[in-house]
């Protein structure tokens, strides 16, 4: 495929709906595994059934065109079904991170204004429903389906997937699917056709520079558009079977794992959560050709003393850059997934060339701008726009670009252009091609996953004992970044300040890649402040490599050195 073609498999623009699409892809290949999932299979036919019966539930149950739908699921057959139930009556799908902490997931579903819950009784640790009852009297001392909590105001059913009869106001999952049997499959249709493109969508949160996540609203289109593009980008197939690790709480799972697999007509290989051994049975099993995976969890399945016994040679499309790519017998760079840039703003891709680009493409680019899709480089402080060649700060918009961020005024979001400010820094070459340099803003970015190190901090400010907390982001081979904190004891705590008690406190309040890798201690003479007595973070970066290099402290592993500076 040439560099810059239009793509050609999406369809007529005006199915770009998320129930258009599942009826697509279904009449594409009906009869075609969809999902395996713990040894079991779901077709294509079977999946669009599972959601039309939970769409009708959810009209019993009060849903229409507009109402935001929390989803707190693992990566499993129940949680695609039900996304594209809520999708096909209209509704907001919005999916719950479940690595989460319960403020966390308190906090999603009262910003986002939830007013039904689909949640699964639990997640290894996780106990989600024993949680939610816990903190919430109204959850326990309701009757099946009326839900009254201060806390929560909005929300008014929830439905729970292992739960066998109804516990206090929580419903099971029978409910749901019982609620909608009596409704006629017209009116779904009726529905459904009644879906525009330019609807509301989908709400993902994603931590942003600001302490709390914010929720990026996207139109139903988004989603739709990116699975198309993921699977011609990638020259995904009826015969591939992909696994993967991404979440679908996030836009890369939606449309990069999920989407993307469904537009090709291929297999999506589920599991719950990541386990290296797991994971390489499943991979070897069944016959994936497609690995998607953070570069942390590639390392975790290369290192796996299992894995080079494996036979992995049916794995064609992994990035020439993984470890995994030796064991998969992949000895040339004739697949990957650089040259491209994206955020979860423009869901996923904004630019890209094809997967099978030459090598030195796909190295030396971040592509070209997606059909739909309009770059600037900007001056970081005037928002003047920049010539071809000159460095700044890279604006979008276009297509695939979010709505906006939920309660938040739009002329706080976009410029008077309509163009989104990124806080990557990047530039345009001659030819259109974009080339990102990295992020401008103190955003970290770690297994994929952005933290906010003002969350971090806002947090610690419960903690007794400290002058300061700041968390950075260092080099790391597999993560990218790994999230250190540079913590200031007061001179009260200087003995009892500990950095196992910091990543314990830390660990209670946040998810679990929000918590740094290490904890380094300073004192305020070594550190530069501001002349409003703020830690400056360009010079802390650098004191925090200074002393991993100087006290030879590893990460997962990884030696840092002058090298790293």
């Amino acid at each position: 495929m040439a560099i810059d073609a239009e793509l050609s498999l999406q369809p007529d623009a005006s199915r770009y709906t998320l129930a258009c699409f599942l009826a697509d892809v279904v009449e594409r290949n009906p009869q075609g595994v969809a999902v395996r999932f713990e040894g079991e299979s779901l077709s294509y036919a079977d999946l669009s059934k599972q959601a039309r019966a939970i769409a009708k539930g959810l009209v019993a149950a009060g849903v229409h065109k507009g109402s935001h739908v929390g989803l707190l699921m693992a990566n499993r057959p129940e949680w695609i079904a039900a996304a594209f139930g809520i999708s096909i009556v209209g509704g907001v799908v919005v999916p719950v991170n479940t690595f989460g902490t319960a403020a966390e997931i308190d906090t999603i579903l009262r910003h986002s204004d939830a007013a039904t819950l689909i949640l699964q009784r639990s997640l290894l640790k996780h106990e989600f429903l024993d949680e939610l009852i816990g903190r919430h009297d109204a959850f326990r001392d309701g009757a099946p389906g009326q839900i009254r909590c201060d806390a929560l105001p909005a929300l008014r059913r929830a439905f729970c997937l292992g739960l066998d009869s109804a516990r206090g106001a929580v419903e099971p999952w029978s409910a749901l699917i019982g609620g909608g049997e009596g409704l006629e499959e017209t009116l779904i249709d009726s529905l459904a056709e009644d879906v525009t493109p330019a609807d509301d969508g989908i709400l993902i949160y994603t931590s942003g520079t600001t302490a709390q996540p914010k929720g990026v609203l996207h139109r139903q289109r988004a989603a739709v558009i990116q699975s198309w593009r993921f699977a011609e980008h990638y020259e995904l197939g009826t015969e591939d079977v992909v696994w993967t690790a991404q979440p679908f709480f996030w836009t890369a799972g939606i449309c990069m794992s999920l989407g993307a697999t469904f537009a090709g007509g291929g297999t999506l290989v589920l599991q719950e959560n990541f386990d290296a051994e797991r994971a390489l049975d499943a991979i070897e099993q069944e016959g994936a050709t497609v690995i998607h995976a953070w570069p942390h969890q590639e390392k975790a399945l290369a290192d796996h003393p299992s894995a080079a016994g494996r036979d992995l040679s049916r794995v064609a499309k992994v990035n020439f850059s993984s470890p995994l790519a030796p064991l998969c017998g992949i000895e040339t760079d004739e697949w990957g997934t650089h040259g491209s840039y994206g955020l979860s703003e423009t869901f996923t891709l904004a630019s890209a060339i094809p997967a099978t680009a030459p090598a030195v493409d796909r190295e030396r680019t971040s592509g070209k701008p997606l059909p739909g899709m309009v770059f600037r480089i900007v001056d970081p402080e005037s928002g003047a726009v920049l010539p071809p060649g000159q460095a700044g700060e890279i604006a979008v918009k276009g297509l695939t670009l979010m709505r906006g961020y939920y309660k938040v005024e739009l002329d706080r979001v976009l410029d008077a252009d309509g163009f989104f400010h990124t806080q990557d820094g990047g530039s345009l070459d001659a030819e259109g091609f974009l080339h990102w340099t990295g992020r401008l803003s103190n955003l970290v970015k770690t297994g994929g996953a952005n933290v906010s190190p003002l969350e971090i901090e806002a947090t610690l400010t419960q903690y007794p004992g400290l002058r300061a907390g700041l968390a950075v982001g260092v080099p790391h081979p597999t993560l990218g970044e790994a999230l250190v904190l540079c913590a200031v004891r007061s001179t009260e705590s200087k003995e009892t300040v500990t950095e196992d008690e910091l990543r314990r406190f830390l660990r209670e309040r946040l998810a679990v890649y929000k918590v740094p890798r290490r904890v380094l201690f300073f004192d305020e003479g070594e550190l530069a402040f501001t002349g409003n007595q703020k830690i400056q973070l360009a010079p802390l970066r650098e004191a925090a490599l200074r002393r991993l290099a100087e006290m030879g402290v590893e990460i997962d592993g990884h030696h840092y050195s002058e090298g790293d500076l």
